[in-house]
């Protein structure tokens, strides 16, 4: 007899039309686990002009616009449609993307229906919050938010961080009452083979022989330290370091990025692509580059770096970032000290030595690159695993429940046992 499809939940404060690294994830692990599962991911409402077109079911909440942020605040409770897609999802298990809204309501899910909970930890929260709280006296608001924050993965059957850092993060900075398990990220990106069009990008932006090709992929954001990447490119070029730099993407501070450019006599050396949709055409632009630049501290772990691993593309970050936490520095990666001057020196000292450069390319390919599939086998091995684990509890609550029960009839009936048994379902 085939055993019964698994009917999981996926429960995200974000989703397309946005786009976000914790957006991806959700749809990777969505559209995998579609194939051998009934999967309904619930997420707040998009644009009207935008159509769900996905392998997977989508459940919308109406949301709340809320204007000084960046996302709106969906509203599960207050939806009728909502609250009755969820009561007929008859759900196995519950894997929540976010500790707020969307997240508190998956959680309530399982818990009023006895299955497991699992909750993925994306970002850091601590960082974001003190950095939106601009004074000291928002500080107790802060808090309160770590509060809820702490009290929703603690009240999880399982927490998975995306790696170690960030699971140290969460178990020893953030107080999480267990270590969270590694559950890594991964692609859908494959390797690029198109030699002759690597050839056409070299043309197009008239990249010489002699320029090393350096790359950046993501939100033009202030947050993810391109002030700093700038000031870097600064000091290569007084260096007489000849590159080409490469901005893929678009964003809210793209306008002070191009200013700061402009400021420092960079545009000569600077290439802002503009938003690439087409995961080939981004694919061939990770394989064009010859190191993928990333000195965020604010990222946990970032996708761009798997996908610039799976084009044999180093990535150099800076000194103690989460997102640096898989990387062996010279082995399968590299590190700089935060100083834009440091930063520099690194990347001139990367490709003085071209054997043990290739050698490192080679390596981040083997060690970093990690496909989805592989990534989603896992987390359904493991969907599993919970899954049993809570049949066992449930059936020894139950049993626990039931002697209990049958102890205090027979105090009332004396002389007179009644056996009170429960089937093993």
């Amino acid at each position: 007899m085939e055993d019964k499809k698994l009917n999981i939940g996926i429960f995200c404060d974000s989703f397309y039309p946005m786009v976000d690294g914790v957006v991806q994830v959700v749809d990777n692990y969505a559209s995998i686990l579609s194939r051998f599962c009934n999967v309904t991911v619930f997420v707040p409402k998009g644009r009207k002009d935008f159509k769900d077109n996905f392998p997977y079911k989508v459940v919308r909440s109406s949301i709340m616009r809320v204007f000084f942020l960046d996302y709106d605040l969906p509203l599960p409770k207050l939806d009728a449609k909502f609250k009755k897609e969820l009561k007929m999802a008859n759900l196995d298990i519950v894997h929540i993307h976010s500790p707020f809204t969307m997240g508190k309501i998956g959680l309530d899910y399982a818990k009023k229906h006895k299955i497991p909970c699992v909750a993925t930890m994306h970002s850091q929260f601590k960082k974001d919050f003190k950095r939106s709280a601009k004074t000291p006296l928002l500080a107790p608001i802060v808090e309160l938010l770590m509060t809820i924050i702490r009290s929703v993965f603690n009240a999880t059957t399982e927490n998975w961080a995306v790696n170690g850092e960030v699971a140290r993060i969460f178990y020893e900075d953030y107080k999480i009452n267990r270590k969270p398990l590694v559950m890594l990220n991964g692609t859908d990106m494959l390797p690029f083979e198109d030699e002759t069009h690597l050839l056409l990008l070299r043309q197009k932006y008239n990249i010489k022989q002699d320029e090393k090709i350096l790359l950046f992929v993501g939100r033009l954001n202030l947050l993810k330290n391109l002030s700093f990447l700038v000031k870097s490119l600064s000091e290569l070029k007084n260096k007489g370091f000849k590159f080409k730099m490469l901005f893929v993407g678009t964003g809210q501070d793209e306008d002070v990025i191009k200013r700061e450019v402009k400021k420092l006599k960079l545009n000569d050396s600077v290439i802002f692509v503009g938003k690439i949709s087409d995961r080939k055409e981004l694919s061939a632009h990770y394989a064009l580059a010859d190191l993928f630049t990333f000195p965020s501290l604010y990222d946990c772990s970032s996708l761009v770096q798997i996908e610039s691993a799976s084009q044999k593309t180093p990535t150099l970050f800076l000194k103690g970032a989460a997102t640096a936490d898989t990387v062996t520095e010279n082995v399968n990666g590299y590190l700089a000290e935060n100083s834009p001057q440091k930063y520099a020196d690194k990347i001139i000292e990367i490709f003085s030595d071209n054997e043990q450069y290739q050698k490192v390319c080679q390596n981040t390919f083997n060690d970093l690159y990690l496909p989805w599939p592989k990534v989603v086998e896992r987390a359904f091995e493991r969907y599993k695993f919970l899954i049993e684990e809570n049949k066992k509890l449930q059936y020894a609550l139950a049993q626990k429940k039931a002697i209990k029960k049958a102890k205090k009839y027979n105090s009332k009936k004396t002389g007179k046992t009644k056996v009170v048994a429960i089937k093993n379902k």
